[in-house]
């Protein structure tokens, strides 16, 4: 049986958050760091962080989830994005996003069992030229085909289980 984390404020965070507390936009920014520190954030240190600086966790969840960037959930060890603006729609997006669902199995906004990707269609990341475009990390892939995409998946897929 694994053995999961304990999640907590660290002090450093702690530290952030007596810097932030009073300040005008103090919860995204404290979030942001947040989910710097985790890669989401996660459900125990929303709860943690309400009762520290003493906001309802209904507002917290209110920022979680009105803005997109904030993610709720533990995600992948790669993040792979397809391009859905305009250009790259018309190019072929769905096809890209359907394939990615055919080979990894999860459709966007989800992470594979593995825990080695998570999906995601974002709009316009500014390589018009080069549609349909993804990325995986910080790596972008331009003219892509569904074809490529298995290639592509291979070489970031690691044989190590992620914890």
């Amino acid at each position: 049986m694994e053995m999961q984390q304990e999640l907590k404020l660290s002090d450093e965070l702690l530290t952030f958050i007596d810097v932030w507390k009073e300040k005008r936009g103090n919860l995204i920014m404290i979030l942001h760091r947040i989910q710097q520190e985790f890669g989401y954030v996660p459900k125990a240190i929303a709860i943690e962080l309400s009762r520290y600086i003493e906001v309802p966790l209904a507002k917290i969840y209110g920022v979680l989830t009105f803005y997109h960037y904030f993610k709720q959930e533990k995600p992948g060890r790669n993040t792979l994005a397809v391009c859905t603006g305009t250009a790259c729609y018309l190019k072929g997006a769905q096809g890209l996003l359907n394939e990615v669902e055919n080979l990894l199995g999860v459709g966007v906004k989800e992470t594979t069992d593995d825990g080695e990707f998570s999906v995601e269609a974002v709009r316009c990341i500014g390589c018009c030229g080069l549609s349909p475009v993804m990325t995986i990390n910080d790596e972008v892939f331009g003219v892509v085909q569904p074809d490529d995409l298995a290639e592509a998946i291979s070489r970031f897929h690691s044989k190590t289980p992620v914890n």
